[in-house]
């Protein structure tokens, strides 16, 4: 968490330089806007402030809006004994508003929809030929319908995915990693790591299955404007950043417990108008997912990540013929 004890202008100095070298540009400053009264005002160390603040982002405080996302980028294949493989793009198309409680904390009411496309043609993919096993697979989309959780002054449980994963650590108050990048520049990182048991048996999906236990990391890094998030009259604060995440190997490409992983590597935003989302995303998911472009109304579930989705709609594969 950020100690609002650190000199304000030694903080922005440095990371001022570290921004600029890794090449993220600086938000321009509206003329007469008083910045240094702005980076005052954020309370990093108040709960309440993190929780107002990160609800801001991640939807709508006037719960009738929608809060729409994308995510574009790559998937990386890791295996020891070779370099690292480029194997397909990625992207994803979101549409998430906000639900308050009778507390005054939220949930957020989420849909996405996350797609894969073929490296050179930026077609959406719905085969792909596997290098690492050398079989043409049917690729399987993301279809996360819903994926709700709680924005609260504590930090919330992990996801369950179904009572899969049964941590519970103790609960503390919701205070985020904040950096002052500029005058006109906040940052924000959220990171988890998780460990449970999989859904995917190896025994039941010895083909789809990475082993017993699932292993996933998810790197959340938000570019934000200062003078949004420091406005009360905003109910939303649009963002750009990145995602990335660390996962076994994908179910469908049916690489089974060889040894190594995925990375996806991507750039993501959130924003208020629809048409925010990439053209060709947009428009490929309103022909063919148009209801991951609507928020779910109410707190139904379960909400599942992929691999628990896949375990409940899809079937396992047959065993590979010999020389195929």
């Amino acid at each position: 968490m950020t100690d609002t004890s650190i000199d304000r202008r030694g903080l922005i100095g440095a990371a001022g330089g570290m921004i600029a070298g890794l090449g993220v540009p600086a938000f321009a400053a509206t003329p007469g806007y008083d910045y240094d009264k702005a980076i005052a005002s954020f309370k990093f160390n108040d709960p309440i402030w993190n929780r107002e603040a990160y609800a801001k982002l991640q939807g709508n405080t006037d719960t009738s809006k929608t809060k729409y996302g994308w995510v574009h980028g790559i998937c990386l294949g890791t295996k020891d004994g070779e370099r690292v493989r480029e194997l397909f793009g990625f992207e994803v198309a979101s549409a998430c508003r906000l639900q308050r409680n009778a507390d005054n904390n939220y949930m957020k009411l989420l849909r996405e929809v996350g797609y894969y496309t073929d490296l050179k043609t930026g077609q959406y993919l719905k085969e792909w030929m596997n290098p690492y096993n050398n079989e043409t697979v049917k690729v399987v989309n993301i279809t996360n319908d819903p994926f709700n959780y709680a924005i609260a002054d504590t930090y919330p449980d992990p996801p369950s995915f179904g009572g899969l994963n049964t941590e519970k650590p103790p609960k503390r108050p919701f205070l985020l990693k904040w950096t002052i990048a500029s005058k006109t520049t906040l940052m924000l990182e959220t990171d988890i790591h998780l460990f449970y048991p999989n859904a995917l048996d190896p025994e039941k999906w010895p083909r789809e299955s990475a082993g017993k236990m699932l292993r996933a990391s998810e790197m959340y890094r938000y570019v934000i404007r200062v003078e949004d998030m420091a406005d009360p009259a905003k109910t939303s604060v649009e963002y750009t950043g990145t995602w990335n995440r660390i996962t076994p190997w994908l179910p469908w490409m049916l690489n089974g417990q060889m040894q190594g992983h995925i990375t996806y590597v991507t750039y993501m935003g959130g924003f208020d108008d629809m048409n925010s989302i990439p053209k060709k995303l947009l428009d490929h998911t309103k022909a063919n997912d148009p209801k991951f472009l609507t928020a779910p109304e109410t707190d139904q579930g379960p909400s599942l990540s992929s691999i628990e989705n896949y375990a409940r709609t899809q079937k396992p594969a047959p065993p590979k013929q010999p020389g195929s």
